[in-house]
């Protein structure tokens, strides 16, 4: 058995045409999209309800020639796939002595691999299938012979395992909307995917319910759901199907078709399997239940492995809410971190925060906290003391920017140079001032920690920290200098996304004249400042070119924390979410990639000794490198499986 290529798999979904009793119109219509199915790299295939026959024979299911030329229509179907890979999921009526059931049947390479018959029927409404069929939970186990194939039929759950490892479950219809679907079940008994054939028919209001059941199916069985519901060319005697071709996954919807299309429709998507897998290793709730869990295990054919091809639309800012959530995620995400540091200040009856103001956007980000805090507790904004404290590197504009910022948000106000202090401290363990090493800048970074501390002493106050989760990702922060504080408002805000949050306080929530120093520090390069400026006084020291770009360490880390992808998924999605196609992000060569990849898991490694003794901090997001919660990592841990695989790629 060889394993999914990076941990994907292609799953389809499809509509094709449909003449109600029409077997051999309909085979060849389904036989016609399991080969371009098969042609873009599908692994399974599923089609709707009935799709043999059509869904709306009623009546006509009680006649024996109709069951005659539904199984002649599989024995053409499982000629055709006789030499395909792909796995075809197709609905029939199947008679098992004297009862028939609602079917779906399972191909692969001309064998009937399965049979899973519906177990809850419905019978309102327009819908009384207990007319015609049988549930799965009436009948004994048998085998019965179907189109030349011996096929053991029985109400036993089952998971069908595929040669490169995915397992699947099959549920149709109905069963989706019961109490207790079948595919709780499945997914709890290792499914990783359900497909469900269905023929459901159009209501007012009823798809926006159906797309919220398979979203929430598919988010709380933590599994790929791939749905497919009849369409054009069912009859519409009292009910019109739209057809329906979804595929979700963990709660996502990846694929839709379009409703009420005449023409056949055949949605593909890749299923991130390694994703599901990690997602319910992680979750406990979901690793408990599972002891409920069970089905027969059925193997499908063997396979020949396919060069991959990576189908997946990869979101190459993770982090960032899209467009149409932006304000409403921008506002959640700053009332987190208002309520989390207005707790601390109520609960320790403090009155007074002290804030290192530099005119960059991680202390900028952590004043508007303050703000809102004491607004949102009904304290002065004098208890906020801003503390500019400008050195060797600082610049007119980051000086100005903290400056103006701070005044016209009526905080305290307060500038107190490092420049002598830490001459003399260089003087006096015999740095020399024109080295500029990482004596130089740790110097600087904890000397401005050591006034913000001391001035938090003096007024009664606590020193509210600014760092962000990208930089203790990276251990872009000085060891007891900026690293330090006694609660830390940005500890799980990436880099990528502080600058769409200032933004949206500087449209949203400020005066004019905070806006204009707002947007002008979003402009700001990112910079320490703690080497000297150029000759013409700009910033010399840009981050970026020293650690890397922050979109892509913050694409890896999220999905490295989030999934534990290893280095070679990493590189291939990086790969496709900047080639080049996405106006928004930069674009990065294959070697860049590599390059800052390596940056990335050589840094997160040897710096975990610094987020190990983290200040308490608010999480906010899904990943966090919370000592205590979230990331438990010892300070030791090499880090060389995971360069050994970067260098071979």
């Amino acid at each position: 058995m060889h394993i999914m290529k990076y941990g994907f798999a292609t799953v389809a979904a499809a509509i094709p045409s449909v003449k109600v009793a029409d077997t051999h119109f309909n085979i060849l219509a389904i036989e016609e999209m399991v080969a371009k199915a098969e042609g873009r790299g599908a692994e399974i295939i599923v089609f709707p309800e009935l799709s043999i026959t059509g869904y709306s024979c009623q009546d006509l299911f009680r006649s024996h020639l109709l069951l005659e030329k539904a199984e002649e229509a599989l024995v053409h179907l499982l000629d055709f796939t006789r030499k395909l890979n792909i796995i075809s999921v197709v609905g029939m009526p199947v008679a098992v002595g004297g009862t028939l059931l609602n079917c779906a049947v399972v191909v692969q390479q001309g064998s009937v691999i399965g049979i899973v018959p519906k177990t809850f029927l419905p019978n309102y409404g327009e819908f009384y299938e207990k007319r015609w069929f049988v549930s799965a939970l009436d009948i004994n186990c048998q085998q019965i012979y179907i189109a030349g194939n011996p096929v053991v039929v029985s109400s036993e759950p089952q998971v069908f395992v595929t040669a490169n490892g995915l397992k699947f479950g099959v549920e149709i219809c109905e069963d989706l909307w019961s109490p207790i679907p079948p595919s709780n079940n499945l997914a709890l008994a290792g499914a990783d995917v359900i497909v469900n054939l269905s023929a459901s028919d159009e209501l007012i209001g009823k798809h926006d319910y159906l797309r919220q059941l398979i979203s929430q199916q598919s988010a709380r069985t933590i599994s790929a759901y791939v749905y497919s519901s009849c369409g054009f060319g069912e009859s519409t005697q009292d009910v019109v199907y739209g057809g329906n071709a979804i595929i979700a996954e963990n709660g996502r919807m990846i694929a839709e078709s379009e409703r009420f299309s005449k023409d056949p429709q055949l949605q593909i998507a890749q299923i991130d399997v390694e994703l599901l897998r990690s997602e319910r290793r992680a979750n406990t709730t979901f690793t408990m239940a599972q002891r409920t869990g069970h089905a027969k295990l059925v193997e499908t054919r063997p396979t020949e492995m396919r060069d991959f091809v990576l189908l997946r639309d990869i979101d190459p800012l993770p982090f960032i809410p899209k467009s149409a959530d932006m304000k409403r995620s921008c506002e959640e995400i700053l009332n987190i971190q208002t309520s989390g540091l207005a707790k601390r200040l109520k609960h320790t009856a403090c009155k007074h925060v002290v804030v290192g103001i530099s005119g960059g956007l991680d202390s900028t980000l952590a004043l508007l906290v303050c703000v809102r805090a004491f607004d949102y507790l009904g304290l002065d904004r004098k208890g906020i003391h801003g503390i500019t404290m400008p050195g060797f590197g600082t610049t007119d504009r980051t000086h100005d920017n903290a400056v103006s910022l701070m005044q016209s948000l009526g905080i305290s106000v307060d500038e107190i140079s490092i420049v002598k202090s830490v001459t003399q401290h260089f003087l006096d363990i015999g740095h020399d001032i024109g080295n500029h090493d990482v004596t130089y800048e740790n110097g600087q970074a904890r000397e401005r920690t050591q006034i913000l501390m001391d001035m938090a002493n003096r007024v009664g106050g606590m020193v509210v920290g600014t760092g962000d989760l990208s930089e203790l990702a990276l251990g872009w922060a000085t060891y007891n200098g900026d690293h330090m504080s006694m609660y830390g408002v940005n500890a799980s805000i990436p880099k990528t996304l502080i600058r769409h949050l200032v933004r949206y306080v500087a449209d949203y929530d400020v005066d004019e004249s905070s806006r204009a120093t707002l947007l002008d520090i979003i402009d700001t390069p990112i910079s320490p400042e703690l080497i000297p400026a150029d000759a013409d006084g700009n910033i010399s020291q840009k981050t970026e070119d020293l650690v890397g770009p922050y979109e892509l360490h913050d694409f890896f880390l999220y999905y490295y924390l989030r999934f534990g992808y290893r280095p070679a998924k990493l590189f291939v999605m990086a790969s496709a979410a900047f080639n080049g196609h996405n106006p928004s992000v930069g674009q990065y060569d294959d070697a860049t990639i590599k390059h800052w990849l390596s940056t990335f898991f050589r840094r997160f490694f040897s710096q975990q000794f610094k987020r190990s003794c983290l200040p308490d901090g608010p999480k906010v997001g899904s990943v966090s490198l919370s000592p205590r919660g979230d990331w438990r990592m010892p300070s030791d841990a090499s880090c060389q499986l995971w360069l050994d695989e970067i260098a071979c790629l």
